[in-house]
């Protein structure tokens, strides 16, 4: 594959070096819509859920939220873990900040903002911690809360297609360094990282139940 060279219009010299602003492409802008949008939907409803955990307690009561359909798909379970508030507060609540934060920046992105590269950077950090936190969350679901959340899976999904195609964004601008090979792949099949990551994660929940699956 031939690639043509970039142009100011795009958002990048002609030289390979980031202009001093950057837009991105409505493909790219409606993926940070609707990847931040699906993990604030489910940051929400783990938000109102969890109080409506806190407040059957104090009441003496139990409350089951609605995604609690057996012993492995348990909402429940996992909202009243310890690494539920791993910061000290509910973690949905640190999801309704920054999905909030990423779906803003996709809309003024689709209205034709611009941004300096460093914020572009910025979010490609930003979104890399949020994959982070959703993997270490996602091991601790598996493997020591032994319980499946339908909306933490929802939110992880969100939060690293938003990351890869973050990365495929800095990437074609040139504002991250890589081996030329990598980014021809990346820029030219943008859409094979997030699904393999997706499928990992679908392998590894599929693995650890395997027995209660077929039953």
């Amino acid at each position: 594959m031939t690639e043509t060279a970039p142009s100011a219009a795009d958002g990048t010299e002609e030289r390979g070096r980031p202009a001093s602003a950057v837009g991105a492409s409505r493909a790219y802008a409606w993926t940070l819509i609707v990847s931040a949008a699906a993990g604030l939907l489910a940051a929400w409803v783990i938000t109102l859920d969890k109080f409506k955990i806190l407040e059957a307690q104090v009441a003496g009561e139990t409350f089951t939220p609605a995604c609690s359909l057996n012993p492995v798909v348990s909402c429940g379970s996992v909202m009243q873990s310890a690494q539920a508030g791993v910061f000290g507060f509910p973690n949905p609540m640190l999801g309704l900040a920054t999905y909030a934060s990423v779906l803003t920046i996709g809309v003024a992105a689709l209205a034709g903002a611009r941004f300096r590269p460093w914020f572009w950077r910025g979010l490609l950090g930003g979104t890399f911690l949020g994959v982070a936190f959703c993997t270490w969350l996602m091991y601790q679901s598996l493997y020591n809360i032994n319980a499946l959340c339908l909306w933490c899976c929802l939110a992880w999904v969100g939060t690293l297609v938003m990351f890869w195609y973050t990365l495929a964004h800095t990437l074609r601008h040139r504002m991250v360094p890589a081996p030329s090979g990598l980014r021809s792949f990346v820029l030219e099949f943008p859409w094979v990282l997030p699904v393999v990551h997706v499928g990992i994660i679908g392998m590894l929940i599929l693995t650890r139940w395997w027995d209660f699956w077929l039953g």
